[in-house]
């Protein structure tokens, strides 16, 4: 796979079995973390869920202790990683408890689930969406808040939620990991997963997750800063109508620009020209995704 130009990633549980009842690395911590170094595994994603039964069993309505054991389980795997001098990007799959974004890169995690399982709807793609909001002072280079697999091209999402989920979860700087049947995969999906300017936002050298800077009517506003000075700009509408606002007008002032930005827009290709008050009309779960290199 190397020989390729490609990387190869596993997955284990902390616990005795996998979610599908795999063999886990429960007691086998170390043995694994040498075997995944031999092979050359480059990714390892450590699923919480066989762990759960041992936690019930073993301190049952006891969460402190519980959230001990979890913590415990997660740091043991990060130094056997570490101790076999290769580096493996550590993913915890944990759903988000315990907040561990607080201390999961104490533990080597270069990543760590924010959230339950995505759905391939766009409730499920919105709700985890909104729900990131605040996490974004614990993303950086090196460590990020993975709010799960994009669904891209799945379930039934529309052209217009697809695009808007990969935009969002590029402002998210959220690992993206896509899961689709290739080759069988339609040609706008294709478009959507291999936009280079919209993955030159997610993969910013930068490294600083987005923010909502304001909501109006079922329109979000969000914007992320950008190397060298620049700035993404996503106006998301989330109402369910074909066009909920009419029209949306966007305040400059409430991000902190002043007078016209001059930005590409980065689905269509095309120079735009963004000012204070704006009238647009964007359809329902639809997306304007800007990128400003010289911001006023």
């Amino acid at each position: 796979m190397h020989s390729k130009g490609l990387k190869l990633g596993i997955y284990s549980s902390p616990g005795p079995l996998t979610c599908a009842k795999y063999e886990g690395s429960y007691g086998h911590e170390e043995q694994d973390a040498k075997m995944y170094a031999e092979w050359g595994i480059d990714y390892l994603k450590y699923d919480l869920c066989g762990l759960r039964q041992v936690m019930d069993q073993q301190a049952p309505n006891d969460r402190v202790a519980q959230m001990k054991m979890m913590h415990d389980a997660y740091e043991k795997m990060g130094k056997a990683l570490k101790a076999t001098g290769r580096p493996i990007v550590y993913s915890l799959c944990q759903y988000g408890w315990d907040a561990v974004w607080e201390w999961g890169p104490q533990y080597g995690a270069n990543l760590w689930r924010t959230t339950g399982d995505i759905r391939a709807a766009w409730d499920s793609v919105y709700s985890i969406l909104s729900s990131q909001e605040g996490l974004q002072s614990y993303a950086g280079p090196g460590h990020w808040n993975d709010p799960d697999m994009l669904e891209v091209g799945n379930g039934r999402l529309n052209i217009r939620e697809n695009r808007s989920h990969f935009s969002m979860w590029a402002m998210l700087a959220a690992p993206l990991l896509a899961g689709n049947d290739l080759p069988n995969m339609k040609p706008e999906i294709k478009e959507i997963l291999t936009s280079k300017d919209v993955i030159a936002i997610d993969q910013d050298k930068l490294g600083k997750q987005g923010h909502r800077v304001y909501s109006e009517g079922e329109v979000d506003v969000w914007e992320r800063e950008l190397s060298g000075g620049a700035k993404a700009i996503a106006i998301l509408n989330a109402g369910s109508d074909r066009y909920s606002t009419h029209p949306f007008h966007l305040s400059l002032e409430k991000l902190g620009l002043h007078g016209e930005q001059k930005g590409r827009d980065l689905w269509t290709g095309k120079d735009i020209t963004l000012s204070d008050n704006m009238p647009l009309e964007i359809a329902s779960h639809d997306i304007l995704l800007v990128r400003i290199d010289k911001v006023k």
